[in-house]
């Protein structure tokens, strides 16, 4: 027999029964919720059992058929993801049983490319290598070649995908490093090339070496020319194993490359080799290829700086999330319309004041012919 779950209850006698199947941060959404589960990671079962026959709602992550066929049984209609992709969610099958899907755009793009840009930095300064250096107690003393990295200034960034945060990412490293851009995108990013257009201006008329950008018409040529790559694509099956074996070998020997995206962007297996041939190669990454588990020799690989999938871990956004993933579970179940524009949530996070009567975003709202609002 299974063990009875020890969970947090708030509002008992609450009008809908809504649960968290995660631990969340802060405290707004606890007023938009009913039920939250203390364990960290939770089974498929052990998520049945938390629905039970009545559950109008549900928060997580990683969804698919079962989950959804239970949430339907038990009344639900909603669940809302606490991410703003959703790759890891089963949309069609939400879609079979009626159920609305919420994700949580509008505030990851800053966190999301700090942490990039900080891999970045940490990688090419290999700032890890030479903070267990010191903890293990090996220094002696200032010598010329410990730990020589590399140099950003006046080197060149490459950026896959011009989205908000890869435009996000780019803006930092040029104006925070001064570093050239090239860029690969499907779509022209003026407002980021005027943004580097501008800041070089300015630094021509201060006296300095201006920054230039290039829009690359192929992936291959950001591969060729950048010596700090980041990868923010979406992950579909046109960018599976989008970094393979054959387009690392195009990279630069010293190059870096950064992962803040996907972890199956990158054919995982085929880094670790070249990280071996490479020492000199660097990445920092932040997801991987088949979570939480990393292909074998990653983590012994001193040349890669490795996180777990904080990219989104301040403070501010992940009560943001939370806050939003609470509002798009309530809002279904109230019945509220969907708004207009889900990366535009600073009405739903003013603490000051009431959060609009809308759903921040719902991503299968057209597939069940959910109203938008007017708001």
């Amino acid at each position: 027999m299974a063990k009875p779950l020890q969970v947090e209850v708030y509002n008992p006698n609450g009008k809908y029964r809504v649960v968290s199947t995660k631990s969340m941060p802060g405290t707004r959404w606890i007023n938009l919720l009913i039920c939250t589960e203390k364990k960290t990671i939770l089974s498929v079962e052990d998520i049945i059992s938390l629905i039970g026959n009545k559950c109008d709602g549900v928060i997580g992550q990683d969804w698919g058929e079962r989950l959804f066929s239970a949430l339907s049984r038990a009344g639900g209609t909603a669940f809302s993801n606490m991410a703003v992709g959703y790759n890891n969610v089963d949309v069609d099958a939400a879609n079979k049983y009626g159920v609305a899907v919420g994700n949580t755009p509008g505030v990851l793009t800053e966190t999301t490319a700090e942490l990039a840009a900080s891999l970045s930095l940490a990688a090419a300064r290999r700032i890890v290598e030479a903070d267990e250096f010191m903890r293990a107690g090996l220094y002696d003393g200032w010598l010329p070649n410990l730990f020589v990295g590399n140099l950003l200034k006046g080197q060149t960034v490459g950026v896959i995908g011009a989205g908000r945060i890869g435009s996000a990412y780019a803006r930092m490293m040029v104006e925070g490093f001064k570093m050239n851009l090239i860029y690969f995108d499907l779509y022209q990013s003026t407002r980021l090339e005027k943004f580097v257009t501008a800041y070089g201006q300015f630094l021509k008329a201060n006296g300095e070496q201006p920054v230039t950008w290039k829009r690359a018409s192929t992936m291959d040529e950001v591969l060729r020319e950048a010596d700090v790559i980041s990868l923010h694509p979406v992950l579909d099956k046109t960018t599976y194993h989008l970094v393979n074996k054959e387009r690392l070998s195009k990279m630069k020997k010293e190059a870096i490359l950064i992962n803040c995206s996907r972890g199956p962007v990158i054919d995982e297996a085929a880094l670790v080799e070249h990280l071996k041939a490479n020492p000199m190669f660097r990445v920092g990454l932040d997801v991987f290829e088949e979570e939480p588990y990393m292909k074998p020799g990653l983590a012994q690989m001193k040349n890669a700086v490795i996180v777990p999938h904080i990219a989104s871990a301040s403070k501010w956004t992940r009560e943001g999330m939370a806050t939003l993933a609470a509002l798009n579970v309530l809002g279904k179940i109230k019945g509220y319309p969907i708004w207009a524009d889900p990366n535009r949530v600073d009405p739903f996070l003013n603490e000051n004041s009431p959060p609009p009567a809308a759903c921040p975003s719902i991503v299968n709202s057209k597939a069940l012919g959910l109203p938008v609002s007017k708001l």
